[in-house]
């Protein structure tokens, strides 16, 4: 499973959907992850799924579960334009895959 690195709230983090995590994601966004991939990337979004999306990529990153919900409770709701875009890029690294190294990465 691919990640995304992010800084969110007070530190650098990863973020990781699992296969096991799909299936809770699934369930509390109430949208199988097709769907709720394309609404995240249409932006026809409701919040349960930004932070859904970011407190399970969080417990997928290595986080726990009671401190990723703290973390998301404090910080998913300011501003909406960044945590509508982390948790895109959360769903693009799971649905792309990891992003092609740069040229500039090789040397």
């Amino acid at each position: 499973m691919s990640e995304h690195r992010a800084f969110f709230g007070d530190a650098e983090r990863t973020f990781r959907i699992t296969p096991e995590l799909i299936a809770e994601l699934e369930t509390k966004t109430g949208a199988g992850i097709g769907s709720l991939c394309r609404r995240l990337f249409a932006g026809e979004f409701r919040h349960a799924d930004i932070a859904e999306t970011i407190r399970l990529g969080l417990v997928g990153g290595g986080e726990q579960p009671a401190r990723a919900a703290s973390l998301v409770a404090a910080y998913a709701s300011k501003p909406l334009a960044e945590t509508y875009a982390l948790a895109v890029a959360i769903l693009e690294a799971l649905w792309f895959g990891p992003k092609p190294k740069d040229a500039t990465d090789a040397e």
